[in-house]
């Protein structure tokens, strides 16, 4: 299978980066970048790149387009004639394009190609994504195929459009709110006497052990909370004293307002 992906900023060379450490041959990856500093980068690693989004677009099974959403439209207008409808798939990695705007954009007298829209998280760069993929009009074969990518890339899920911008909420943007978690604890870390590169390593740790469990058959937080919370115990005084600071309201919260435009 042979990927493009039309932009190799942050998201878009995250996802690179993510086939190439996941091991997809670099010969059947094409970036396209305005910028000769990432194409040079990419060209080291043995992808084809080029400047010439039309040119990278033809040449694929798949093809992302991975730009700032104000940009989509340009981008599509500058490879319509280059996709075979019958042939390729689209995916366009942009927070806020709706389905309605790709079919005025893509429509050939009213043939679409096969498309989906997808969120995925930084963490596609270490093969550790939470991506959202939202189907328009694309099925069997085709959707198995940006789930295949996607899967090489993280974990997945597929879901209604209408559920992308909660799914933001809850992975893309929540990479920084567990980064926030994580620095607040470091600091509580060096205030209770550890150095802070010890704190990090110490919290990062914990936080990956924690998410492991959950993802254990039948695994669930409170299970998992009550196995450490003894009765009388430091675990119950510190989860107490945190909610008396609204620790969970405060998170559900910032979820909540993430989703407001």
């Amino acid at each position: 299978m042979k990927i493009a992906i039309i932009g190799a900023g942050a998201m878009g060379g995250a996802i690179a980066e993510g086939l190439i450490e996941k091991k997809l041959p670099a010969s059947d990856l094409y970036v396209a970048d305005p910028s000769e500093a990432t194409r040079k980068r990419f060209a080291s690693l043995g992808v084809n790149v080029s400047a010439d989004n039309a040119k990278v677009a033809k040449l694929a099974d798949v093809v992302m387009i991975v730009v700032k959403p104000w940009l989509v439209e340009q981008v599509i207008k500058g490879i319509k004639s280059s996709i075979d409808y019958a042939r390729q798939t689209l995916v366009v990695v942009a927070a806020g394009i709706t389905s309605e705007q790709l079919s005025e954009w893509l429509s050939k007298e009213g043939v679409l190609p096969q498309m989906a829209l997808v969120i995925p998280n930084t963490a596609v760069s270490i093969g550790a994504s939470m991506t959202f993929i939202a189907p328009i009009n694309a099925e069997g074969e085709a959707l198995a195929q940006v789930n295949q990518i996607f899967d090489m890339l993280g974990a997945t899920i597929i879901v209604e459009e209408r559920q992308l911008a909660a799914g933001t909420a809850l992975a893309s943007c929540g990479i920084a709110y567990a980064m926030r978690y994580i620095r607040a604890a470091v600091e509580g870390g060096v205030e209770l006497g550890f150095k802070a590169d010890d704190a990090q390593q110490i919290v990062a740790q914990t936080v990956m052990g924690a998410a492991r469990l959950l993802q254990q058959p039948g695994a669930h937080p409170e299970s998992e909370i009550d196995k450490v919370t003894t009765p009388g115990g430091i675990t119950i005084r510190g989860l107490n004293e945190m909610e008396h600071a609204g620790f969970s309201s405060a998170v559900i919260r910032g979820l909540k307002a993430a989703m407001k435009s």
